[in-house]
């Protein structure tokens, strides 16, 4: 199961399938209605927001409105509390959770692979600094990927932390870039 912070739009057609499946999954488990995969790691940032449950509809919606945009034949109506397209429009939800800057470039780094086995024609994914467009359930903070990542991107600050005692969602700190005095004649 991997319930995506970076914005469905960026996903391949096998790619959206398969959040829609794994969202649907996720919020029976949030709402009790199926035992299996209560534990799982992905759905612990849901499980923090004050309304977990809603949260999770809302990143269904939003999930279903990139299916809308493509048009797929996603049903709306298995989406917990499906209020209709109009309720739909207005996001009560939109960056209700934080998640951090490094996770969601570890996500990039993780679907860029992915994508390149899988689909190597779909459009590729922001490199380097630049990073694709949340989900909008999600604020972006300051922090490190989440323990639970696997990718490599994610090991590499985990082992960071170990060696040279990095705080998750510290500050980052930059130093100054040193100027040279030009020489003369």
């Amino acid at each position: 199961m991997r319930l995506w912070t970076i914005h469905p739009g960026y996903l391949d057609p096998v790619g959206l399938v398969a959040l829609w499946r794994e969202a649907l999954l996720a919020a029976a488990v949030l709402s009790g209605q199926t035992r299996g995969y209560r534990h799982h790691p992905q759905l612990i940032r849901f499980r923090e927001a004050a309304d977990s449950r809603g949260a999770m509809e809302f990143y269904l919606e939003e999930v279903w409105r990139e299916a809308q945009r493509r048009g797929y034949r996603f049903d709306p109506a298995r989406i917990p509390h499906w209020l209709g397209e109009a309720a739909a429009a207005v996001p009560p939800a939109a960056g209700m959770l934080p998640e951090t800057l490094e996770q969601l470039a570890a996500e990039r780094d993780h679907l860029t692979e992915k994508l390149a086995q899988r689909h190597p024609a779909w459009p590729s994914l922001p490199r380097g600094a630049l990073l694709p467009q949340p989900h909008p359930l999600f604020r972006l903070v300051v922090g490190p990927p989440r323990p639970w990542e696997k990718s490599p991107a994610a090991q590499k600050w985990q082992g960071l932390q170990q060696n040279f005692s990095i705080s998750p969602y510290s500050e980052i700190v930059t130093p100054e870039i040193p100027h040279r005095t030009p020489r003369k004649g």
